[in-house]
C-alpha cells in the first residue's frame, strides 16, 4: 500500500535535466519531481508519493483528501486521550 499526499504546485523549475516544483503541502513546501506530470502548472494540485507527483487532481478532490486526512488525525488523537489511564 502506498500513500499519495495532494499538494498545491508554488514553483516549477528544471533540475538535472528534469521538470521539478516546490510544493506546497499546508505551509510544508518540499522538492517534487514533476516528470511523470508535465502538464502540472503552478497553483495546480499535485498527488506525491516519496517525492514524485503522480497526477494532478482538482482543487475539490485536494480539499476532500485533506479533510479525511483531518479526520484520521483527530481520531488518532481521541484514541490516544482514550487510552491515557485515568
Amino acid at each position: 500500500m502506498c500513500l499519495a499526499v495532494p499538494g498545491r504546485v508554488v514553483e516549477i523549475y528544471e533540475k538535472d535535466g528534469l521538470p521539478t516544483g516546490k510544493v506546497d503541502f499546508g505551509g510544508l513546501a518540499k522538492e517534487v519531481c514533476l516528470a511523470y506530470t508535465p502538464e502540472a502548472q503552478l497553483d495546480d494540485y499535485v498527488l506525491v508519493h516519496v517525492g514524485f507527483a503522480l497526477n494532478t487532481i482538482d482543487e475539490a478532490e485536494a480539499k476532500e483528501v485533506f479533510a479525511l486526512l483531518r479526520e484520521v488525525a483527530e481520531a488518532e488523537e481521541q484514541m490516544r486521550k482514550d487510552e491515557e489511564p485515568s
